[in-house]
């Protein structure tokens, strides 16, 4: 036997030595572990109206979120606008939910898109900010194939259905506290800007 097939031979043994101590060892750990117990849910709460709304994440989280303002819309529909964060990135994310408070099933949802050419055709990509103070106006982002950088996908809000919403815009300068939101279809809403 040559030199090379002694060590193959030795490092195929080296592989199965090592497989089988892995498993011999897995094998004799917990042995006295206790199993888990089932998770009971927590009770609901009631929400309590007004200035605090359910987290549009649906994470489960039981901590309500900060209403920075509400505006109404056609049909019954609410906008509630929970956040306006600057990040990072030069970016400035506004957050919120849209309610379907009719009694009807919502499908006007397409001017909500806006009239500037996007590739996001069931969104929110018609949102924009105004700075007032600054004299300007923001568009949402756009990624390189034109998608916004937005909440997408809304066909139509059943009756009494949420749906959590995001978009994403230019951040005004950093002493602009304040802005103007508008989707089209509801009434501007002035919102403080935080972070």
């Amino acid at each position: 036997m040559g030199i090379r097939q002694k060590v193959k031979v030795r490092g195929g043994a080296a592989v199965a030595v090592a497989a089988v101590l892995s498993l011999t060892l897995a094998g004799c750990g917990g042995g006295d572990v206790k199993p888990k117990e089932a998770q009971k849910p927590a009770p609901s709460q009631p929400q309590e109206s007004g200035t605090q709304a359910p987290s549009p994440t649906g994470g489960g989280s039981s901590k309500p979120l900060e209403v920075i303002a509400t505006s109404a819309g056609p049909a019954g529909i609410v906008l509630t606008l929970n956040s306006a964060v600057r990040d990072q990135g030069g970016f400035l994310t506004v957050s919120g939910q849209i309610k379907n408070g009719g009694s009807d099933v919502f499908v006007e949802v397409t001017a909500w898109k806006g009239n500037e050419k996007s590739a996001s055709a069931t969104s929110v990509a018609g949102a924009t900010l105004t700075d007032k103070a600054g004299k300007k106006r923001y568009y949402v982002l756009r990624d390189t194939e034109g998608r916004c950088l937005c909440t997408i996908g809304i066909t139509k809000i059943s009756a009494g259905e949420t749906i959590p919403f995001f978009a994403q815009f230019p951040a005004p300068p950093a002493a602009t506290t304040e802005v103007d939101f508008n989707l089209p279809t509801f009434a501007t809403a002035t919102i403080k800007v935080s972070g």
